[in-house]
């Protein structure tokens, strides 16, 4: 996280190569009761964690929602669209969206259920389970920038407070 002024609570601001403080107007403008509101936190929090994904895993271009339900597919060979878009949060239409974008691509299949009619199974592709074994590398490496920003016990703590909304 920033470093901030021990008086103010105003992130520090960086030196210009000649050592003076470079202004920024942003670091000026108060936030009032945003500084107490958790939900704001968060969301500034999860600006930055999707800005790293998306940055470290730009040469694959995979957004965090599609990693998710590539690895929730692969963990779960078989699984209904219904029950990835229940366990993800994700609204069943935003899911097929997903899934027809991960189709063009070849890295999921759907068949039909041999036990409902109206339901598809998921499972991965081959070249869908290589790009997944290099999205997770790559995620790891994500994984790290979070780790090397937050500490290693604070990320830890933060994934413990954060499991029951998982």
């Amino acid at each position: 996280m920033r470093t901030r002024s021990r008086e103010t609570g105003i992130p520090a601001r960086k030196r210009a190569g000649n050592g003076a403080a470079q202004r920024n107007d942003a670091d000026e403008v108060g936030l009032d009761a945003l500084v107490g509101h958790a939900g704001y936190a968060v969301r500034r929090f999860q600006i930055w964690i999707f800005q790293d994904f998306i940055k470290t895993l730009g040469e694959v271009d995979i957004r965090p929602t599609q990693y998710s339900v590539l690895t929730v597919i692969g963990a779960n060979p078989g699984l209904s669209q219904m029950a990835v878009a229940k366990r993800l949060g994700i609204e069943r239409a935003r899911l097929v969206h997903l899934l027809d974008s991960l189709e063009r691509r070849r890295y999921v299949k759907r068949i039909k259920s041999k036990t409902d009619r109206r339901s598809h199974a998921l499972h991965l592709t081959a070249p869908g389970a290589a790009a997944l074994a290099k999205f997770k590398r790559l995620a790891a490496e994500h994984e790290r920038h979070v780790e090397a920003k937050l500490g290693r016990e604070n990320r830890q703590h933060l994934l413990r407070i954060l499991a029951d909304f998982t």
